[in-house]
């Protein structure tokens, strides 16, 4: 393998990536709007190959408002079922965007997953998203898991914005008083979308994620520009932390959100919440669905499998 042009990232592949966002870093998300994010994703997930073989799949609807999922079976008797909720700045992302993502989990980890289509801004705006999230864990824990023959723990877990949704539902279900997930697996996560940690600037343009991007999506999700640092849209403003399920926090070096998941993982030990972290070096945002372009993001995926796998072992 070739020594990457850029020593501070993880493998020539990645750096290649990079340097080629660098060159062209296309319209920002606020001149382009939510349509053409979605046609322009679209077109690359088709480009991309599908992912491992799942020996079942099946799209469904789970819990009272019926949210769209689907369903991701890789054993007759899963060991656990992971509730996922696709990232993708809160306004793009679907089933199909994380399709390759959750076959990969489902076959490195031997769990069901479920993958949450939730609805997206700016047509459905904060809290759409988090009420599809919360109905459906609800629906995991209220039998539906044990419904489909999935026996084992019901564990949350997201990417990106799908990261903030996995962190505001376990607060929100914990402040209901309701049951909680056994654990939260939160990569790369937005938990602050004041967007004021220092990353937010030193990583914000030239590494794959623009920060502006990010902004707007916040944008669109809650409009109310007073509103972005409550806690029931910014998990890291919340005054108590404690209670909440055992969690796995991996954020990327080079990530506009680093500081910001760091931060949230930091807050979760000091609250008493049992907490595996880990910053992966030479890393950008999103490299869950960058292995077809990076064997070393490639690699961060399998070791966060390996994470959710150790979790399920010590919850289940």
């Amino acid at each position: 393998m070739a020594e990457p042009t850029d020593l501070s990232l993880a493998d020539a592949e990645l750096a290649a990536f990079v340097a080629a966002v660098r060159r062209d870093p296309g319209l920002p998300a606020r001149a382009v709007g939510a349509a053409e994010l979605r046609r322009a994703q679209r077109l690359r997930v088709a480009a991309r190959p599908r992912g491992p073989e799942i020996p079942r799949v099946e799209d469904l609807v789970v819990g009272p408002a019926a949210v769209g999922a689907r369903l991701y079976r890789p054993a007759p008797e899963p060991r656990a079922l992971v509730v996922f909720l696709h990232g993708g700045m809160w306004t793009i992302g679907d089933l199909e965007s994380h399709d390759r993502a959750c076959r990969r989990l489902a076959a490195g980890t031997g769990a069901a997953v479920l993958s949450v289509d939730h609805r997206r801004a700016p047509e459905h705006p904060w809290p759409a998203a988090v009420d599809d999230g919360v109905q459906a864990v609800r629906w995991a824990l209220a039998g539906g898991a044990a419904g489909a023959g999935i026996a084992g723990p019901t564990l949350v877990m997201g990417d990106s914005s799908g990261g903030n949704l996995a962190a505001l539902a376990c607060l929100r279900l914990r402040d209901e008083g309701g049951p909680l997930p056994a654990a939260q697996v939160l990569a790369y996560p937005n938990t602050d979308l004041t967007l004021s940690a220092p990353s937010v600037r030193s990583k914000g343009t030239g590494w794959g994620l623009a920060a502006d991007d990010v902004a707007w999506g916040a944008e669109q999700w809650v409009p109310d520009p007073s509103r972005r640092a409550d806690p029931a849209v910014s998990p890291l403003y919340a005054a108590d932390l404690g209670g909440l399920p055992p969690a796995v926090v991996v954020t990327a070096e080079h990530d506009p959100l680093r500081d910001e998941g760091d931060a949230y993982a930091a807050r979760l030990a000091a609250a008493g919440v049992p907490v595996g972290h880990r910053r992966e070096g030479g890393m950008v945002h999103g490299f869950l669905t960058l292995d077809t372009v990076s064997p070393a993001a490639a690699a961060a995926g399998e070791r966060l499998f390996a994470d959710v796998t150790d979790l399920i072992g010590r919850v289940g």
